[in-house]
């Protein structure tokens, strides 16, 4: 899943950036409300963790402007403001979620699974699709009832083919899902993941779950 991360404090930025990262999400960090603004309005997201005092737009400022364009992005407060009239407002603007400084590592990456499994309309952490199933949580993956090791980026994409299973992602709107805007890397890269990935889960099976539709792009599902 991909993530935009607008935090001021650059340490905690970075921080936070690298541990999502290593959890499997791409993210796109930014360090105030006006660059977190521009951004939103050409890149769609599936998380959006925000502070809410930052410079030149605050995080309410960005959450306006998200909404005002009618995205239902998941958004978390991620703020030192901490009453219980800062939180009330927080929800009560459009939020998601509201976590108070200093926080939990672990009780954010809980908060960021529990957010994404409500807007994809999922009722707890397991994925399946056939004999294929995914632990969100334990960050897992098995078929057959066999473990099957992931790298962080094979683990993305077929989070990402689950989440959407039957249905046909384009090669664009994978990579825009998948790899921030950071990545330098080749024009081919989903087909090079894509090939990773049926390696370690259609291998040795009879059937296959990962499938091209000539002209369109991939899909993830069980066929009879």
């Amino acid at each position: 899943m991909r993530i935009l991360f607008a935090e001021d404090e650059r340490d905690l930025n970075h921080i936070i950036t690298k541990k999502l990262t290593s959890q499997g999400y791409s993210v796109d960090s930014v360090y105030d409300g006006e660059e977190a603004i521009d951004i939103l309005s050409y890149t769609d997201y599936d998380a959006v963790i925000l502070d809410i005092m930052m410079p030149k737009a605050d995080g309410f400022a960005v959450l306006r402007a998200l909404r005002s364009k009618g995205k239902n992005t998941p958004v978390l407060f991620l703020t030192a403001r901490d009453s219980v009239q800062d939180r009330v407002a927080g929800l009560d603007s459009g939020a998601n979620d509201y976590l108070v400084k200093p926080f939990s590592v672990e009780e954010l990456l809980a908060r960021i699974r529990a957010m994404t499994r409500t807007a994809f309309g999922v009722s707890d952490s397991l994925l399946s699709v056939g004999d294929l199933t995914m632990d969100t949580a334990a960050k897992v993956v098995k078929r057959g009832g066999k473990e099957i090791p992931l790298s962080a980026k094979e683990y993305a994409l077929l989070e990402y083919l689950m989440h959407n299973a039957g249905i046909v992602l384009s090669r664009e709107k994978i990579e825009n899902h998948i790899w921030n805007f950071d990545y330098e890397g080749g024009t081919n890269v989903v087909d090079v993941y894509i090939r990773y990935l049926r390696k370690k889960i259609d291998e040795g099976y009879d059937k296959k779950l990962i499938h091209t539709v000539r002209g369109r792009g991939y899909v993830l599902r069980e066929e009879a």
